[in-house]
């Protein structure tokens, strides 16, 4: 059985009714927890919605539903990042394995390189032989470079070559695949620092991004992700996979209100093409609903 979005239990919360009581609130305190929020930010964000309504007498569903959107729209932070011309430029793009990091890796190359950027990727997720594969097939398709070493080796190894390839094509961008094992955390946090030494050694000033990859479908444990990978590296900027207007959206704005991590893409499909610039007005349209 599928379950129903937040924005269609917000509809059945709101209506048609005149009066809104305490177990009003309450009930959109539960839709939002259950929506991946979490229970600290949606009893927050709940408040300060009924403090509004009883302060300005709004209580139509469509004032509900303008404020919550204004609540929660003051956490989603869209950012654009776009590589320095004639400089290199390094992406680290990271997330656990599962998320669609490898093929987000490649939509962001097309789209880089469509808008005549020299695009490197460095296959630096050396120890599962699908990833460096998976990259080398984009590449094929994509006519884009593809640095990669021996299975095992040094993945900073990778990203320094392909560092220096950039330089010596007088600069673009390297977008650098990362292995994402957190069930191993000590080892992947010490080797995610190892490669965030190296390419904030080889980028030029300014031109180093770390770019964090999270499913739309996992919910809080999205933001436990974010959490992990911000505190070892230090996070620029999130890209959300697999996500439709049915996929739980409440991460999103936890991590902007926890973590203060802006939102850079949002991918829907596994086509190249599935991949847009973040749009926080229609993210909230498609989580909240259009009342």
């Amino acid at each position: 059985m599928a379950k129903i979005s937040f924005s269609e239990k917000l509809k059945n919360l709101l209506g048609g009714k005149k009066n809104f009581s305490e177990d009003f609130f309450e009930d959109l305190t539960d839709a939002l927890i259950e929506g991946d929020l979490g229970a600290k930010n949606a009893v927050e964000i709940v408040d300060n919605l009924e403090s509004f309504c009883k302060k300005e007498k709004k209580f139509s569903p469509e004032e509900i539903t303008v404020e919550l959107k204004n609540i929660l729209m003051k956490f989603l932070k869209p950012v654009s990042i776009e590589p320095s011309n004639g400089k290199v430029n390094i992406f680290m793009v990271l997330g656990v394995n599962g998320v669609g990091k490898t093929t987000t890796v490649a939509k962001m190359a097309k789209l880089y390189s469509e808008k005549n950027v020299n695009v490197i990727m460095a296959a630096a997720d050396t120890f599962r032989a699908a990833a460096v594969d998976q990259l080398s097939m984009h590449g094929e398709k994509l006519k884009l470079r593809v640095v990669k070493h021996q299975m095992g080796s040094d993945p900073s190894a990778v990203v320094f070559d392909a560092a220096d390839a950039c330089k010596a094509n007088n600069g673009g961008l390297v977008i650098a695949d990362t292995a994402g094992r957190l069930h191993n955390k000590e080892n992947l946090v010490n080797e995610l620092k190892k490669i965030d030494r190296i390419c904030a050694s080889k980028a030029d000033e300014g031109c180093y991004k770390k770019i964090l990859v999270i499913d739309a479908t996992t919910g809080q444990n999205a933001v436990r992700q974010a959490e992990v990978f911000n505190d070892a590296v230090g996070i620029d900027a999130v890209v959300l996979t697999k996500y439709d207007s049915t996929a739980k959206g409440g991460a999103l704005v936890s991590i902007g209100k926890d973590l203060n991590i802006p939102v850079l893409f949002v991918c829907t499909g596994e086509k190249y093409e599935n991949i847009k610039s973040f749009d926080p007005k229609k993210y909230l349209d498609d989580f909240v609903g259009t009342e």
